[in-house]
C-alpha cells in the first residue's frame, strides 16, 4: 500500500467515524414480516402487536398514533393534526391531510396590536393559539379507507396505556420537568407536572381523564371527538379562556384526501406530500437541482457536496416563502416548482466556488414551467403496505393547554400562518402572503412523509419532526441512501446540515462536520452558526425493504429516544 492511499481528507475520515459505529446504533431493527419505527418504544410495541394480530400497516399506524398521544405528549396528540401517506402493496397511493384549520372567527390580523405589532406569544401560547384539531378525524378516515380492523380495536392499546399507566423514564421525567410551557396552565401543571411535585423516574404515570376520553372514542366512534362530550369539553375550555374554537368549528372539521406529489431522483421514484405541506414540493425541487451533480463522486459531507446542498436548500426555501399555502385558498404553481427544467434553470444560478447571499436570492419564476415537535413514524407490513405519518402539536406541548376534564393537549398551529408579513414564526421562517390567516384555512406545514420506490417496488419510507428541518432531514436521508450507499441506520444517523434561505446562516450538528469542511465553507462565503446540543436535527424514523431478500430494516434516529421493532 502506497503512502498516498493512506492520505484521506479529514472530512472523509471524520464522516465515516461519526456515521458508522462499530456497534449497531440504538433503535435499529429488522424483520421479514414487518417493521415499526416511531419516536417512543411503547408506541412501536403497540404497532408491532397490531401487525402480529393480522392487522395491516394502516391499522398499526392508527394504533401507534393514538399510543403516542399517551406516551409522547410533547408531540403525539389528539389535539393536533398532520399528514399520512399510504402506499398499498397493489400500487395505490394516497395522502390524508388532517391538518388543523383556523376557527371560523379567525381574522387576518388577529395577532397584531393596535400599532400593528405582533402580540408577544399570541400565536404560540394559550387557547387563542389553537387551531381546530384534525388528528382523530384523519386517523379514522385512514382506517376506513385502508384498514382491516375495527376502530375500537385500534383505540384499545392507547386507552389501556392511559388507564394502567407506564413507567416514567429518566428522559420523560426530564422533559416534563424542564417544560416552561406546561407550568403556565393549571390543568397542564396538574396533569403533567403533578402540581409541581413532578413525576419521578421509575414511578407509574397514569392519565385517567385521557383514558376516559379514549374510552368514549372507542364506544361512540371518532365523531365523538367533534360532536360528543369531548367536543363540549373543548368548547367549554375555549369559552372560559378566550379561545376561538366553537362546537360548529368542530362539527364542520373534515380531513381531505389528496393525490400524492410524485417526482424522480436518478433511478428512484419519490412519492411525497402535496400542499398544504410545503415539504413535498421543496423536497422534489431540491432533488431535481441536485440530480445534475455527481454527489457520490464528491463524497458525503465534503465541502463541495455541502455547498451544493446549501445552495439547493436556499433556492427551494425562497420559493416556499413566496408560493406555498393552502391549495383550497390559493393557486400554487406545483408543476412549475417540481419541473426538471425549472430546477436546471435554478442550478445554473449556483456558483460552485462561492455562496450566493440570500438577499440576492428571491423567488424564481416557476409559472414559466407550468403546463396549460412534531413526530413521525414509518411502518411496513408483511404484504408490503407502507405508511409514512407525520403529525404534530407544532412546538413542544403545543399551546400548553390541557383540555379540562379531557386530558389532552391542544396545538399552537396558528403560528404556522403568516401572522405578520415578513415576520418570523417560531422556527425562524418568513411566511408569505398566500399563507395569511383566514377562517377555515389550513396553515402551511413542513411535514414531509415520503415513500421511495426502486424499480416500482417499495424501497424506502422516511419522515421526521423538526419544523423546517424536516424537509432537509428527509432530503439528506434520501441522498445518503441513493448517492452514498448507506443503509437506513447509517443514513439516518449521519450528520446533517440545514439552511432555510432566511436567516442566511447554516446550522450544523456538534461534531457533525470536520474542521476543514467548516473552513472551506467559510472561504466560500457561507455563514455558519455554532451548533447547540439542545436543538437536535430532527428525529427521523425510517425503513428500507431489501429488494433481494425482502427483509425489512427499520431505524429510529439516535438523536431521539425512539425505537424500531421488527418481526
Amino acid at each position: 500500500m502506497s503512502f498516498a492511499t493512506l492520505i484521506v481528507p479529514c472530512w472523509l475520515a471524520f464522516s465515516f467515524a461519526w456515521s458508522w459505529p462499530d456497534q449497531p446504533a440504538k433503535g435499529s431493527a429488522e424483520g421479514l414480516h414487518g417493521v415499526v419505527a416511531s419516536a417512543e418504544g411503547h408506541a412501536s410495541t403497540v404497532g408491532i402487536d397490531i401487525l402480529k394480530r393480522g392487522g395491516n400497516s394502516v391499522d398499526a399506524a392508527v394504533a401507534v398514533a393514538l399510543a403516542l398521544a399517551v406516551t409522547f405528549p410533547t408531540a403525539g396528540n389528539l389535539g393536533g393534526g398532520g399528514f399520512m401517506l399510504v402506499r398499498m402493496a397493489d400500487g395505490r397511493s394516497e395522502t390524508i391531510d388532517y391538518r388543523e384549520v383556523a376557527p371560523a372567527a379567525a381574522t387576518r390580523n388577529m395577532y397584531l396590536d393596535a400599532k400593528g405589532d405582533l402580540v408577544p406569544d399570541g400565536s404560540l401560547l394559550g387557547h387563542k393559539a389553537a387551531a381546530v384539531p384534525g388528528t382523530v378525524a384523519g386517523l379514522a378516515l385512514a382506517l376506513e379507507r385502508f384498514g382491516t380492523m375495527k376502530w375500537a380495536e385500534v383505540v384499545e392499546p392507547a386507552r389501556k396505556l392511559a388507564d394502567e399507566g407506564f413507567v416514567v423514564s429518566h428522559e420523560f421525567a426530564k422533559d416534563l420537568r424542564e417544560s416552561e410551557v406546561l407550568a403556565q396552565f393549571p390543568e397542564s401543571r396538574r396533569t403533567f407536572l403533578n402540581d409541581g411535585r413532578f413525576h419521578e423516574e421509575g414511578s407509574r404515570f397514569r392519565q385517567p381523564e385521557l383514558a376516559a376520553t379514549l374510552q368514549r372514542l372507542a364506544d361512540d366512534g371518532p365523531r365523538e371527538f367533534y360532536e360528543g362530550r369531548t367536543a363540549r369539553l373543548i368548547v367549554q375550555d375555549m369559552e372560559a379562556n378566550g379561545g376561538l374554537i366553537t362546537l360548529e368549528d368542530l362539527k364542520n372539521y373534515k380531513p381531505v384526501t389528496r393525490d400524492p406529489l410524485r417526482g424522480t431522483y436518478r433511478e428512484y421514484t419519490i412519492i411525497t406530500m402535496p400542499p398544504p405541506s410545503s415539504g413535498g414540493i421543496a423536497l422534489v425541487e431540491m432533488l431535481n437541482i441536485l440530480e445534475g451533480y455527481d454527489l457520490a463522486k464528491l463524497g458525503h459531507n465534503s465541502p463541495e457536496a455541502c455547498h451544493l446542498l446549501i445552495e439547493a436548500m436556499r433556492r427551494a426555501f425562497a420559493d416556499r416563502a413566496e408560493f406555498l399555502g393552502d391549495p383550497d385558498f390559493v393557486e400554487i404553481p406545483t408543476q412549475g416548482l417540481t419541473s426538471k427544467a425549472y430546477a436546471k434553470r435554478l442550478a445554473e444560478t449556483i456558483d460552485r466556488s462561492r455562496a450566493t447571499p440570500s438577499n440576492r436570492i428571491g423567488h424564481g419564476n416557476p409559472a414559466a414551467y407550468e403546463s396549460p415537535q412534531t413526530t413521525h413514524f414509518s411502518i411496513v407490513d408483511t404484504a408490503g403496505n407502507a405508511v409514512a405519518n407525520t403529525y404534530t402539536l407544532n412546538t413542544e406541548y403545543g399551546c400548553g393547554v390541557t383540555v379540562r376534564g379531557a386530558g389532552f393537549l391542544l396545538n399552537n398551529e396558528m403560528d404556522d400562518f403568516t401572522t405578520k408579513p415578513g415576520a418570523l414564526n417560531a422556527y425562524g421562517l418568513i411566511q408569505g402572503e398566500r399563507n395569511a390567516v383566514a377562517p377555515r384555512k389550513r396553515p402551511l406545514s413542513s411535514m414531509t412523509p415520503t415513500v421511495v420506490l426502486k424499480d416500482r417496488k417499495l424501497f424506502l419510507v422516511v419522515g421526521s419532526p423538526g419544523g423546517p428541518m424536516i424537509i432537509n432531514t428527509v432530503l439528506q436521508v434520501i441522498i445518503n441512501v441513493a448517492d452514498h450507499g448507506m443503509n437506513i441506520q447509517q443514513a439516518i444517523g449521519a450528520p446533517r446540515i440545514h439552511h432555510q434561505w432566511q436567516p442566511d446562516t447554516i446550522r450544523y450538528e456538534p461534531r457533525g462536520l470536520a474542521a476543514d469542511v467548516l473552513d472551506a465553507l467559510r472561504l466560500k462565503g457561507h455563514r455558519l452558526v455554532e451548533p447547540s446540543k439542545a436543538k437536535p436535527f430532527g428525529d427521523a424514523q425510517g425503513l428500507i425493504v431489501d429488494p433481494t431478500s425482502g427483509l425489512r430494516f427499520g431505524a429510529s434516529d439516535r438523536r431521539g429516544r425512539g425505537q424500531a421493532i421488527g418481526y
